[in-house]
């Protein structure tokens, strides 16, 4: 595997699209990184079309920004492509956008959302709220009581580093005693993780169960004005069993807007992701 990190950004060439490549741009620029921009059609007549597209915004990026962008465009499903181009090009981070709940092109359903869960690369989904000039300086990691939901740390921590950011962890106020000693293990662990690290956080623990906690999550995450959520997916089809069904579904579509990294579980415990490692 190269040591060059890439983002893999999928495009359709609409508004949110282009918050998805605007935020590439400063991960971009802020880890180094170089953009492959993909463009997925269903047929060979349009594929033409789609390569001329593609150029074009690659040359009026590189009039603005001094980064190294490829193209890909491909005849296929952006169901199934999005990943296999990522493994393809050896990409560390997903960038793409999504036009709310209803015009969730990619997201909405359970083989939309198979894209997410069963891939090993980070994602990051915009809506399209403009991306601020700061970056990522507030970023909200809820935890549960998931072990593997420990495995995002490595990478808010290494994402914290690069923008100067805040980590906000947020957890359910559970009532159950066995419950509640469980989430405040987990908080106790990322509470030490980022203090080793050196990085600021803060604690919020909500009034509600588990049950409100993706409604808290959302209204703590606005309340705040957050950069980023960011959430664990898990490759069996309950999600996040701990919540509902929906949660990420949920999540990603909020109403703020805000962008969600979506980070995947491994077999190990805390594990490094390369996309933001120094």
């Amino acid at each position: 595997m190269s040591n060059e990190k890439k983002i893999l950004v999928p495009t359709d060439f609409t508004k949110v699209s282009d918050t998805a490549l605007e935020h590439a741009l400063l991960v971009a620029k802020t880890i180094k990184a170089s953009i492959h921009m993909l463009h997925v059609v269903d047929s060979k007549k349009h594929i033409a079309e789609a390569r001329l597209k593609l150029d074009a915004l690659k040359e009026r990026v590189k009039r603005e920004e001094k980064i190294d962008i490829g193209v890909i465009a491909r005849i296929g499903s952006v169901f199934e492509d999005i990943d296999k181009v990522a493994v393809e090009i050896e990409a560390n981070l997903i960038i793409m956008g999504t036009h709310g709940m209803r015009g969730m092109q990619f997201l909405t359903g359970s083989r939309a959302l198979k894209i997410v869960t069963e891939s090993s690369v980070p994602f990051i989904v915009v809506q399209e709220r403009d991306i601020r000039d700061h970056g990522y300086h507030k970023l909200v990691v809820p935890l549960d009581l998931h072990k593997e939901t420990k495995q995002k740390l490595s990478l808010v921590a290494d994402m914290a580093k690069y923008f100067g950011s805040k980590v906000h962890l947020i957890s359910p106020g559970e009532t159950d005693e066995f419950l509640r000693n469980q989430l405040e293990r987990n908080i106790l662990f990322a509470q030490d993780y980022l203090q080793d690290k050196g990085i600021p956080y803060e604690v919020e623990i909500t009034e509600n169960k588990s049950d409100d906690f993706v409604r808290d999550l959302l209204k703590y995450a606005a309340g705040i004005d957050a950069d980023l959520i960011c959430i664990m997916n898990f490759y069996d089809n309950s999600i996040m069993s701990f919540f509902s069904s929906n949660y990420e579904q949920q999540v990603i579509t909020n109403e703020a807007q805000i962008p969600v990294l979506c980070v995947n579980p491994v077999d190990t415990y805390v594990v490094d992701r390369a996309i933001f490692s120094h």
